[in-house]
């Protein structure tokens, strides 16, 4: 069993918070197995059970009853509602829960779609919750799983890198790392999501065509979205795309990542770039590579919002002139670091050093994965410099 860094979260959570903590996340990245870390099972209910259903449908006062939380007891009870968002009126029973119950227990709320965007009912839950985004393993959080006093780590070596990159960030595929298992968990995967999730969560029926518009996606991770040339392709039209885009990122198929315009001349205001939360389905080692980094940022950059260390963002430069860098990290809407990613080393790239000056960014990297692990401190500024992949990411999150 891998030790996560989210069973702490939720330890420094409630430490400190009334709040429900919210897990949202990917199908399989962990959510229940955190949870349930410091959660006993009889305290546990799962949406998607139909006695524990029955439960939920009987009311606030039910669910009370059901896990004896008026019985005064320290600490105060930890209880999980898991996939409730697909009940039509879920937020309205986590407000009456919460604002009749929280002085006797503290709730934790999980799903695999985007609680914080996905609406049903009109109820606000605004001051009610904390969201906090799962993600896939990563190499600082397999080093050292506890969270960071500080934004970044001294750099620690991890001996399964290549088996991270291989096999991915998903607990069981990384586990098993077994060829045979991971097609079937990935098959199995897709399959969830792209048919049971899509019908519960929207009203989407051509299931046929968004399922060749993620196949295209994974083809083209890391490169700017063409709506009309997908659009010609899936044979609907260009807004479709952009809307099913949106659904597949709201149920952490995909995401994606805008160009930074702010202070820099001949700056590109045009499409995103798309990238995959399960890297390996990246046919392309150079685009694998990219999205192995980019999945990182994404992780670090939303870990560091949700946990309260300041306001992150991620994104990509380009210009009229086609300089380009793969990612910028703002930090409370400052540019931070750029990086660029290298498969081989290959001299720092002349764009680096124009964006980093356009940018003002602190620190510049060319991130090259061939490159052997250094024990040193790549956060070290003023110029750009080229750095094994393993150390950048070891001092993330």
């Amino acid at each position: 069993m891998i030790e996560r860094i989210y069973k702490k979260v939720i330890q420094d959570h409630f430490s400190r918070n009334r709040q429900m903590l919210f897990f949202s996340g990917p199908r399989q990245v962990g959510k229940t197995t955190s949870s349930l870390s410091v959660v006993s099972p009889d305290r546990y209910l799962n949406w998607d059970n139909e006695a524990h259903r029955a439960i939920i449908l009987g009311g606030p006062e039910v669910v009370a009853r059901h896990f004896d939380i008026l019985t005064l007891r320290m600490p105060i009870p930890l209880v999980v509602f898991d996939e409730i968002h697909k009940y039509r009126h879920w937020k309205r029973f986590l407000k009456g829960f919460f604002d009749t119950y929280e002085k006797h227990v503290r709730i934790i709320v999980t799903g695999s779609a985007r609680l914080d965007v996905y609406k049903r009912g009109g109820d606000s839950m605004m001051g009610r919750y904390f969201l906090y985004r799962l993600h896939p393993l990563s190499v600082r959080e397999l080093v050292d799983p506890s969270i960071p006093q500080n934004l970044l780590s001294p750099p620690h070596f991890l001996p399964d890198f290549e088996a991270l990159l291989e096999y991915g960030g998903f607990p069981e595929p990384f586990v098993q790392r077994d060829s045979r298992f991971i097609h079937q968990w990935r098959k199995l995967r897709m399959d969830l999501l792209l048919k049971e999730d899509l019908r519960d969560l929207t009203k989407i029926q051509d299931l046929g065509q968004i399922e060749l518009l993620a196949k295209l996606l994974a083809r083209q991770s890391g490169q700017l979205i063409d709506y009309t040339s997908l659009a010609n392709a899936v044979k609907v039209s260009s807004p479709t795309i952009q809307r099913w885009i949106k659904t597949l990122s709201s149920l952490y198929y995909c995401f994606t990542i805008q160009p930074y315009s702010r202070n820099i001349s001949k700056s590109l205001l045009k499409q995103p770039k798309a990238y995959l939360w399960d890297w390996t389905l990246a046919s392309d080692p150079g685009a694998r590579n990219e999205n192995f980094i980019a999945s990182h940022l994404l992780k670090a950059t939303q870990f560091w919002t949700d946990a309260g260390f300041g306001d992150f963002g991620l994104y990509y430069l380009r210009d009229t002139m086609k300089r380009e860098v793969d990612f910028l990290v703002t930090k409370d809407e400052e540019p931070w670091f750029l990086a660029e990613v290298k498969t081989s080393e290959r001299g720092i790239s002349p764009s680096l050093y124009y964006f980093q000056e356009q940018t003002q960014a602190p620190y510049a990297f060319q991130v090259v994965l061939d490159r052997p692990y250094v024990e040193r401190d790549c956060f070290i500024g003023k110029v750009p410099i080229e750095v094994p992949a393993s150390t950048f990411l070891s001092q993330l999150i």
